[in-house]
């Protein structure tokens, strides 16, 4: 089994927001456009996207308003049941989540997830995009 047959590449790039509004705004004068706007419990969470370039930006999380604020690097996976056994295999993992994780509120039919911590502890989630 190799990772590589279930994740495609970079999904998106997460930020957390100090003010959703203005950061949407901002990255709006770049040229992106707002491709998902979604509520996670309270806090509402957008997908901005620039071509094939996408960050996740949402309220709610602390804001280190230093260079370094990235939370996290989104790779997509076209199968997280196999991405997760497949991450499992290898060796030196540091798992963030003991279990696949979901989000149901996005996209159309929800989330499905899991991170890991990269050497520098730099957070990196495989993330599918559910269909049905």
């Amino acid at each position: 089994m190799k990772l590589t047959d279930y994740v495609t590449g970079i999904q998106h790039v997460g930020i957390p927001s100090k003010d959703l509004d203005v950061t949407i705004a901002f990255y709006k004068k770049l040229g992106f456009k707002v491709a998902g706007l979604f509520h996670n419990g309270e806090n509402r969470c957008a997908f901005l996207q620039l071509g094939n370039y996408i960050i996740e930006t949402w309220e709610g999380d602390p804001v280190t308003m230093k260079t370094g604020a990235i939370n996290h690097v989104s790779l997509n996976a076209t199968d997280i049941d196999n991405a997760w056994k497949a991450v499992h295999e290898l060796d030196g993992i540091t798992f963030l989540d003991k279990e696949i994780q979901s989000i149901p509120s996005f996209w159309d039919h929800g989330i499905r997830f899991f991170n890991i911590q990269g050497p520098n502890h730099e957070k990196i989630e495989f993330c599918e995009k559910l269909t049905k």
